[in-house]
């Protein structure tokens, strides 16, 4: 008789997975800190956001932070990993693959809108299936997902070992501030060929790559409710002013703009 799984102390399962009759099912979970979930990938097409916590979720050649109040989109067969970057309360939209609102090629960070969250919440009150007033929120939920606005939160990985041992140190350490000179020197590999590499593979020179990168973990940051200068230090920038335009820069929007309610 095969051995019992361990359990996970976060189910990222559907009680109810979707169907033709039900398109759209809704989870709402906590995981603790630093739970990570092992690679999976599903029939249906998910759309998960953070009520608290933050999450970064990576594929084969992509990671994403993703912080309070935005959402992760994730197509049907997409092989994924999650980690809980501190105490999460995530929910979760699992959908019917023949209703899937958003593009099916890739994952998205999107925006969730009040009226998003509003029949999330709402339908995760709502067990009867067969309701008729479920089936008229769960039309205008997949409109809304349709219409939800995409944002530039993502980050492309490599397949090289040497450059992914880089990355990956940098995801788990935004605010490392080694020059590419001494990564090399832990990585087993020259300056020059990780210089040429971050081009060939991530189409982005070094610094564009960490600082893409520190920007998306500013936004999870700020979303906790810290100060901009404790911000701008954790992650390496000189004031809070600088901080701030290059935020502004990046996302169109100051930070408390970019999370104003």
């Amino acid at each position: 008789m095969p051995a019992a799984q361990p359990r996970l102390p976060y189910d990222p399962w559907p009680r109810r997975p979707p169907s033709a009759a039900e398109p759209v099912t809704v989870n709402l979970r906590k995981a603790p800190a630093d739970v990570e979930i092992p690679w999976d990938s599903h029939d249906w097409a998910q759309l998960a956001y953070p009520i608290a916590g933050t999450i970064r979720l990576a594929t084969a050649d992509m990671a994403w932070i993703v912080p309070p109040l935005r959402a992760i989109w994730i197509p049907p067969q997409v092989a994924h990993t999650v980690v809980m970057l501190g105490q999460v309360e995530l929910r979760t939209l699992y959908v019917d693959a023949a209703a899937a609102p958003l593009p099916l090629d890739s994952c998205r960070v999107v925006e969730i809108s009040d009226v998003m969250r509003a029949l999330s919440e709402a339908l995760a009150a709502s067990p009867a299936p067969a309701e008729p007033r479920r089936g008229l929120m769960t039309a205008l939920l997949v409109e809304e997902m349709r219409q939800a606005k995409p944002l530039s939160l993502g980050l492309p990985l490599p397949r090289d070992r040497r450059l992914m041992a880089l990355c990956q140190a940098l995801l788990d350490q935004p605010a490392a501030d080694l020059s590419l000179e001494a990564w090399a020197a832990r990585v087993g590999a020259s300056s020059r060929t990780l210089a040429r590499l971050f081009q060939k593979e991530l189409a982005m020179p070094f610094g564009a790559w960490r600082q893409q990168l520190r920007l998306s973990r500013a936004a999870a940051l700020v979303a906790q409710g810290r100060s901009l200068g404790a911000v701008a230090a954790e992650l390496g920038y000189a004031s809070p002013s600088a901080f701030s335009a290059m935020f502004k820069r990046a996302f169109g929007q100051s930070p408390r703009q970019f999370f104003r309610q």
